[in-house]
């Protein structure tokens, strides 16, 4: 089975109100071993995890009720018999285990076996903009595939920063989306996120100060591309 198209299914589904019994039950009995061949890739697993992802995020608040208090935690979304949370999928699979609050900059020696095995190999600073968390300054949400996922994850990032950064020549400021203050070990550290704005907007960095704007967690669920 195709498990990239599965999920890329329950997420069209997602988007469309459409009954996603179903495809959470296919998702719910697939066999450990055969995710863990048939994602034998970076591009793949990154497409099926953050579609995942997304999915179920708009899946546990909007139809199971849960709140922002605990639906990043609570170990419901049921993959090849095994319960994960949210919190699994985006630091530990695509963050590679990463200690949720350390700004990026430290590895969870404590993850379990399983979630080391299922990681990425790589951790790629762009998932951060593809991963939607329902709220109003989160990037909106898309369709990944492993075929497309460079040019996918390098449209969204460009977009996101795009949306989310402006310069100011009096001040020598340049302000963008608290995202990258939150994962700076991701991103490279300070230096790093000037290179990053420096590449993907063409933005002159040197001399500038970053100033990290507010996050907006005001509801916005459903915001799809």
């Amino acid at each position: 089975m195709d498990i990239n198209n599965l999920s890329e299914k329950l997420l069209l589904a997602v988007r469309k109100q459409e009954e996603t019994t179903e495809l959470e039950e296919e998702m719910s009995i697939l066999e450990l071993d055969h995710i863990i061949s048939f994602l034998n890739s970076d591009s793949k697993k990154k497409a099926f995890w953050i579609n995942t992802y997304n999915a179920f995020y708009q899946i546990l608040r909007k139809y199971e009720g849960f709140d922002k208090s605990t639906i990043y935690t609570a170990k419901v979304l049921e993959i090849a018999k095994t319960k994960f949370s949210l919190d699994e999928i985006e630091h530990g699979i695509l963050r590679r285990y990463r200690v949720k609050v350390s700004l990026g900059y430290l590895p969870n020696i404590f993850a379990p076996i399983l979630i080391k095995r299922l990681a990425v190999d790589k951790i790629d600073y762009r998932v951060h903009f593809a991963l939607n968390c329902g709220a109003k300054s989160c990037p909106p949400i898309a369709f990944y595939s492993p075929e497309k996922l460079e040019s996918q994850l390098e449209m969204a990032t460009v977009s996101f920063l795009e949306s989310e950064t402006s310069q100011n020549l009096k001040t020598m400021e340049i302000k963008t989306s608290s995202l990258l203050s939150w994962y700076r070990g991701d991103f490279g550290g300070p230096k790093g996120i000037k290179r990053i704005l420096k590449e993907k907007l063409k933005l002159p960095t040197d001399g500038f100060k970053i100033v990290f704007t507010p996050y907006s967690w005001e509801d916005d669920l459903a915001n799809f591309i």
